[in-house]
């Protein structure tokens, strides 16, 4: 029979063992810079400094980076996640699990309105003298639209009535998409697996701006559907670590009446197509519509049903809806104000042929859009 001393010592010498063999696995594996599945870059190994010691922040980075590259990290998280779900968890790291499969991030309560509505007033101010045509879309996310899919216990968003507020504050013309988008909801208008609306939600968005601006929508039967990817996996599925759940399908609409040059002025990139199908093959594939990021994208139409010119302000949300609206348009600006440093109303004032002003943002990440700061 073995004595309890040898059971002791055994299980001692196994649990040393056992973090000798982690440890020399830690140190001696290949580190990779960037998480695929969580769509972010590892922590790199912090330098050691005797300042740096004393006042924790070394080993505070050293645990940072431990847990960034612990083996076989990404199976530990996902067994964590399908743990929780066999326990019946309906939200995980902040995103509740719905129905139907999908992913959707809760709206928090904004904290930032009143800069908003300073910021999107002093700029249509200066603009005012402008013979153009000024409107304002906050467009609802999947958490609106989808109540019905929300865990039992979720609260009831707030969205539009937050919406509501900055457009009756600004003054600006207001073009509601929410209830294009609710009357639609039985299709698919948000992914599964991101916070964005699919194509067919920009599609909503698009006849809700035309019905207001009074153009004629180019019928969905008129374009022409593709889908391009079945495995899209976006940024809630990195939150939420259930490398198992279903990805999702990107579908893009393209108009064959139309004839583009799209001019990307940073890198002087020239092209005939709205999409970069590069993307396709990273982890981010979204960033196919639109090249991604650009602080400011010219979009010509050669075949454009009028001679009206269209700057747009907006964050990624109306990157999938800029080929549903070229068709209207013999030029677009498209400004992403994060990154553009002159100001659009500075460009207002040297481009006379400007008819109209679209400032297109979803309501989720309005409140901390970085970019909000950069329209003036």
């Amino acid at each position: 029979m073995i004595s309890d001393a040898k059971i002791r010592r055994w299980t001692v010498w196994g649990l040393c063992a056992g973090v000798l063999c982690l440890s020399a696995v830690l140190l001696l594996s290949p580190k990779k810079e960037f998480s695929e599945n969580e769509n972010r870059y590892l922590e790199k190994m912090p330098e050691f400094t005797v300042k740096a010691m004393l006042a924790g922040e070394y080993t505070e980075s050293l645990g940072d980076w431990l847990a960034d590259h612990f083996p076989m990290r990404d199976f530990f998280m996902g067994l964590k996640t399908k743990t929780e779900l066999a326990g019946g968890r309906k939200e995980i790291n902040h995103i509740y699990i719905g129905e139907d499969g999908y992913l959707i991030e809760p709206y928090a309560v904004p904290q930032n309105t009143e800069r908003i509505i300073d910021t999107f007033v002093s700029f249509d101010k200066k603009i005012k003298e402008k013979d153009v045509a000024v409107s304002l879309m906050l467009v609802p996310t999947a958490v609106t639209v989808y109540e019905d899919k929300l865990p039992a216990y979720a609260p009831l968003s707030g969205q539009m009535e937050t919406a509501r507020e900055i457009y009756e504050a600004t003054g600006i013309h207001a073009i509601d998409c929410s209830e294009k988008l609710l009357a639609a909801s039985g299709e698919q208008l948000y992914y599964r697996t991101d916070h964005h609306w699919t194509t067919m939600g920009a599609y909503c968005g698009y006849l809700a701006y035309c019905e207001e601006k009074g153009i004629s929508p180019v019928p969905e039967e008129a374009l022409e559907a593709q889908t391009v990817t079945d495995g899209f996996a976006g940024t809630l599925y990195s939150k939420v670590n259930d490398y198992s759940h279903r990805k999702d399908e990107i579908t893009i609409f393209t108009n064959p009446a139309d004839e583009l040059i799209v001019t990307y002025q940073d890198t002087g990139e020239v092209s005939d197509s709205l999409y970069n199908f590069d993307y396709l093959q990273e982890k981010d594939k979204y960033s196919m519509f639109l090249n991604n990021i650009h602080p400011l994208v010219e979009i010509e139409n050669k075949n454009a049903s009028s001679e009206a010119v269209l700057v747009l302000i907006k964050d990624s949300y109306a990157n999938s809806m800029v080929p549903f609206l070229a068709h209207h348009y013999k030029k677009i600006y498209v400004f992403d104000t994060r990154y553009y440093k002159g100001g659009p109303s500075a460009f207002l004032e040297e481009h006379s042929e400007v008819t109209d002003v679209l400032l297109l943002y979803n309501m989720n990440t309005l409140d901390s859009d970085s970019g909000i700061r950069g329209i003036y």
